[in-house]
């Protein structure tokens, strides 16, 4: 009689786990998959837009660049084609928020070690950060340039990255002399070069929300 109602238990027990399975299965498939946004000019806060763009309401892409980075190698588009990616603003020789942002970046960096994940960072202040400014910076922040450009160059070309390409910044600026930008926004840019999540990159939680995002991102491109 003991051996039946052992086995008998011994049936529960795997009966119930078999239905907490199923349960969870189930309950997963009901849930919607969580799916990032496409921003468009014309559904961000209008003052981070060049008014020749806010009334885009679909296809907007990051322009074509060309800009040198801490190693003096051209970068283009290309390089980062086929990549997701994360961009940002900085200067080198910034006190206040920047030291902050670039160790965030750095963390972002090591966090997605091995995987096909690259970082742009583009200097407000081109005609401070040269070349050698940029490399000496790079080193001294542990910088992986096999994934990460600070890149250099043109300031009005910067500058209109940053406004009609990235939506990013606040201050209205064409790149002259005494213009500066400055954000503390992290931008994620899928593989078609499509904008897909801002992030306050001062922000420890922040950073944690990006790297979910980006999990969700990387997800969306597995069949």
């Amino acid at each position: 009689m003991r051996s039946f109602f052992a086995k008998f238990k011994f049936f529960g027990v795997v009966l119930f786990c078999l239905s907490a399975v199923i349960i969870y299965l189930f309950y997963n498939a009901l849930q919607p998959k969580k799916v990032l946004p496409i921003y468009q000019p014309s559904s961000v806060n209008p003052e981070l837009v060049d008014t020749s763009i806010q009334h885009v309401k679909k296809y907007h892409t990051i322009a074509d660049f060309e800009l040198t980075n801490q190693n003096g190698k051209t970068v283009t588009q290309a390089d980062y084609d086929g990549a997701i990616y994360i961009a940002d603003f900085f200067f080198t020789t910034c006190p206040t928020i920047c030291p902050i942002m670039t160790k965030n970046m750095v963390e972002i960096q090591n966090r997605t070690k091995n995987e096909n994940i690259k970082l742009l960072s583009h200097s407000v202040t081109p005609d401070i950060d040269s070349v050698a400014q940029l490399k000496k910076y790079a080193i001294e922040k542990g910088i992986d340039d096999r994934r990460w450009n600070l890149v250099t160059g043109d300031k009005k070309q910067i500058y209109e990255l940053a406004r009609k390409s990235y939506l990013a910044v606040k201050t209205d600026g064409g790149g002259g002399p005494f213009d500066m930008i400055h954000t503390e926004n992290f931008i994620l840019v899928d593989k078609e070069q499509r904008i897909r999540g801002f992030y306050d990159g001062t922000q420890t939680e922040e950073v944690d929300r990006l790297m979910e995002d980006l999990e969700v991102l990387k997800a969306s491109y597995v069949p």
